[in-house]
């Protein structure tokens, strides 16, 4: 759980995981995610469906359902890879770590999913320290889990709080509105789970609403996916 809620990455990996049963093999390209009320993981349940089977892309909608509330909705885009002369990859920027932080997990204080990461603050403030700055960067491992499937790609590029919490002194809620998840390649199976890096930025904040930008990279430096996030503060 996260606050009264479980936590979003959770949801959308349920979301995904019933669209698995109608689409099982082909390549997961975006995922975009409306958090619409809290949702109890006891009663918490997912329905797919199709929306349109194309030559290039198969659309897909999963609704996240306690009893007949809906929690979230969920739009997975799938697609098939083919050729094209367009090749354009971001470089990782080099980030010191020196001073890094290593990132607590204090029971009924911090949210429940972190137990299952190991990370490290190399950038930014933590939550609630009255550090204003924009840009957060986090070194991630999952270290009891063997090896990286797409599901796990939701849960490291959803780990990063919201940025605006850092600015705060005082504790005070935030959670997520909307969530766009766009994955960069197919190849995200089998990979290492040590090594994993998450670059945040907090594009613009204004009148409780804030904007926050992901990029997760790789245990080979390389770029897996992009994210985006209209997010909501109360203080």
């Amino acid at each position: 759980m996260q606050g009264r809620s479980v936590f979003g990455g959770l949801q959308t990996v349920i979301a995904l995981s019933a669209m698995r049963g109608l689409v099982p093999e082909v390549p997961l390209r975006s995922l975009q995610t409306t958090f619409i009320q809290p949702g109890d993981d006891n009663t918490l349940t997912a329905k797919a469906t199709i929306l349109r089977s194309g030559k290039s892309a198969i659309h897909v909608e999963s609704r996240l359902m306690n009893g007949n509330k809906i929690v979230a909705i969920v739009i997975g885009v799938f697609g098939s890879a083919r050729d094209s002369v367009v090749r354009l990859a971001p470089e990782k920027p080099p980030v010191p770590s020196d001073n890094s932080k290593q990132v607590p997990y204090v029971e009924g204080l911090t949210p429940s999913f972190l137990q299952h990461f190991e990370g490290r603050w190399v950038k930014g403030g933590f939550p609630f320290s009255g550090a204003a700055e924009p840009e957060n960067v986090i070194e991630l491992s999952m270290p009891t889990e063997p090896s990286s499937t797409e599901f796990h790609i939701i849960a490291l590029a959803d780990y990063v709080p919201p940025i605006a919490l850092s600015y705060m002194k005082r504790f005070a809620a935030g959670s997520s509105m909307t969530w766009m998840l766009e994955f960069l390649t197919d190849k995200v199976d089998g990979l290492p789970m040590q090594g994993w890096r998450v670059d945040s930025t907090m594009l613009a904040a204004a009148d409780g609403y804030t904007s926050q930008s992901v990029t997760l990279w790789g245990p080979d430096d390389q770029p897996v996916a992009f994210s985006k996030q209209s997010m909501v503060v109360f203080g």
